[in-house]
């Protein structure tokens, strides 16, 4: 029997502006916006049929492995409780219920917690795969919507909106989710040397895993419910600054896009505890002296990547700074496709 193998991968991306606007029950009684883009990181998937009735699922990056029979119905629990729920789903969107023995391995280029949407990329991977398997197309739209439903609904796991479609999209795009839960994808034109300079000026600092994003976005959400002033000052000027940033960047204005960046972030901090520390606060502080233009953590906070804006002749002077601190300094490159799967050659059966 020849037994069929899936790949996929879905990019990371960085958050520009008005993370946390995304996030109900803001979005749902104001009105959220995000602007992001994908990077050359990526959330990578294989799903392979079996000829053995039983499903394997595998996070190859967290050395996890679970093993059972193929089931219409997975138990949503841990290990791989976020796999579990991604087969379950699929198996009714595709395959009409009927159990599937697959073995489901993924991986990501950084780490969970990172703030770059790992999570919600390796779902949109981990769908596109099934729909590949069943001989289904769906739109990047549709794909996002069941990526959201499977993280949000389905499993019940904080967060947001902005990454699933980020991830399904791929690209430079300014998002914006309405009060009847629509959502509007506005693609962001970036000219090639404005593109080029925005790459040049990218330095990413790795300050190590985020324990924090589920807290800080249960915390965010409960200060919404209670309309508490200082986070809701926050959030609206995190969604204006969204709108200022698309502008900035498309009039290939860097220096205010970054000022706007460091805008953000201090917005940011309000809407939430422990969106910063100490550590994070040393760093950002000390970076100044190297005429970084504008910084911010990316995601929740709490940790992952910080990605700062610097002149382009003074980015290594920065990367070295970084270095000393410990934690991983790099670049990246911008990218404009989404996800995206293919047929990798068939194996025999055993």
């Amino acid at each position: 029997m020849i037994l069929r193998r899936i790949r996929a991968r879905a990019p990371l991306r960085l958050g520009f502006a008005g993370g946390g606007t995304d996030v109900s029950p803001y979005c749902d009684e104001f009105g959220g916006v995000s602007f992001n883009a994908t990077i050359d990181l990526f959330a990578h998937v294989t799903l392979e049929t079996r000829a053995d009735g039983q499903v394997e699922l595998s996070a190859e990056d967290r050395q996890e492995t679970w093993c059972g029979t193929a089931e219409a119905e997975l138990p949503t629990v841990e290990p791989l409780r976020l796999l579990k729920g991604v087969y379950n789903r699929c198996i009714r969107e595709f395959f009409g219920g009927r159990p599937q023995a697959v073995t489901l391995t993924s991986y990501a280029d950084c780490p969970p917690g990172s703030g770059l949407g790992t999570s919600s990329a390796l779902v949109v991977a981990m769908v596109r795969a099934f729909a590949e398997l069943a001989d289904v197309t769906l739109s990047p739209a549709r794909l996002a919507r069941l990526a959201f439903e499977i993280e949000r609904v389905d499993l019940g796991l904080a967060g947001g909106r902005q990454d699933q479609y980020a991830a399904a999209f791929g690209g430079f795009n300014f998002m914006q989710f309405l009060t009847d839960d629509s959502v509007v994808i506005e693609p962001v034109e970036v000219a090639p040397d404005v593109l080029r300079e925005l790459e040049a000026s990218l330095v990413l600092y790795f300050t190590g895993v985020s324990r924090e994003s589920a807290t800080i976005i249960e915390q965010q959400a409960s200060n919404m419910r209670r309309h508490d002033a200082r986070s809701l000052d926050g959030l609206h000027a995190l969604k204006a600054a969204g709108y200022e940033m698309r502008d900035a960047l498309a009039a290939g204005d860097l220096q205010s896009f970054g000022a706007l960046l460091d805008a953000g972030w201090e917005a940011k901090k309000k809407t939430a505890d422990r969106i910063s520390s100490g550590a994070i606060d040393e760093v950002m502080r000390a970076a100044e002296s190297y005429g970084v233009w504008g910084a911010k953590v990316s995601g929740a906070g709490g940790g992952g990547f910080i990605m700062f804006l610097v002149e382009a002749t003074r980015r290594e002077g920065l990367k070295r700074f970084l270095a000393q601190h410990g934690g991983e300094v790099m670049g990246a490159k911008f990218i404009a496709s989404g996800v995206e799967s293919w047929r990798a050659q068939a194996r025999l059966a055993a």
